[in-house]
């Protein structure tokens, strides 16, 4: 009973990432990773390196979602692909340094990175932010390639596919939100799978490690989350072109709210390595 009470929870958590993915271009790790931690400690995974599993098994569910959410936004024309080409190579070299930073680290810290900017994020969703921006133009230049090594470092330390930090900035630099959500569904596979091989080779061997895991993912949580969040990931991004996003946005970002307070909580009761 335990255990189908464990499936279902992963499959229906796998569904709602899944349209948010397509929804949004987030990824789903949003909502992935917090549950993922709080399913790990209920099954007594180490606290030290509890974060790191749950970041892991998200980044390596994000890959078919990415795969899947990307070809159905690239059938609208809504992927730059321009940008993706000069993007791309920048936002794999963050999720790799990202993915190893948080591997090194104690897995309070990763909750402390992950409450802070689950918090911004929230932020921007919930104020009427949208139509504003910072830039006409996406900026070129010596310093451009900082935006997308930040997008992909902070995504793979946070377990998230790079699509809630992109939409954000993209949206920010004026690019239209249904091309800046097709441009960060494909952005989601240039960090989760260079992230998720990153998480395998820095956890392999750990003594600590769950059953059935390579390195810091979990392959039962891959297994039963990742057909879900593929299934429905077009179904998300066929809702993303008929609906306002306001609304969605307001209700998203105050559930956020509630992530970061938790991972606030658990950063700081964690007990030191």
């Amino acid at each position: 009973m335990e255990l189908l009470a464990f499936a279902a929870a992963m499959l229906l958590t796998g569904a709602f990432a899944g349209l948010l993915a397509g929804l949004l271009g987030i990824g789903g790790g949003i909502v992935i990773v917090p549950v993922l931690d709080a399913v790990l400690g209920f099954y007594g995974t180490d606290p030290a390196i509890r974060m790191q599993v749950a970041v892991a098994t998200s980044l390596a569910t994000i890959i078919p979602t990415s795969i899947s959410s990307s070809r159905a936004h690239h059938r609208r024309s809504s992927v730059d692909t321009e940008l993706v080409r000069r993007w791309a190579v920048f936002v794999l070299g963050g999720s790799l340094a990202g993915a190893f930073i948080a591997a090194a680290v104690h897995s309070r810290t990763l909750s402390l990175v992950f409450a802070v900017m689950a918090l911004l994020i929230a932020v921007k969703m919930v104020l009427p932010l949208d139509g504003r921006t910072l830039s006409q133009t996406i900026p070129r230049g010596p310093l451009m390639p900082i935006i997308p090594v930040l997008i992909g470092g902070l995504s793979s330390m946070m377990g998230i596919g790079g699509g809630t930090l992109s939409v954000a900035t993209l949206t920010l630099l004026n690019v239209p939100i249904h091309r800046a959500v097709g441009t960060a569904a494909l952005f989601g596979l240039a960090i989760s799978l260079p992230g998720t091989i990153a998480f395998v080779v820095a956890g392999y061997g750990d003594a600590r490690l769950p059953p059935y895991s390579l390195g810091f993912v979990n392959l039962v949580g891959f297994a039963l989350i990742a057909p879900a969040t593929w299934l429905a990931a077009p179904a998300g991004a066929a809702i993303a072109h008929r609906l306002s996003h306001r609304r969605l946005s307001l209700v998203f970002g105050l559930f956020l709210v509630l992530v970061s307070l938790r991972m606030f909580s658990q950063a700081f009761d964690a007990p030191a390595a």
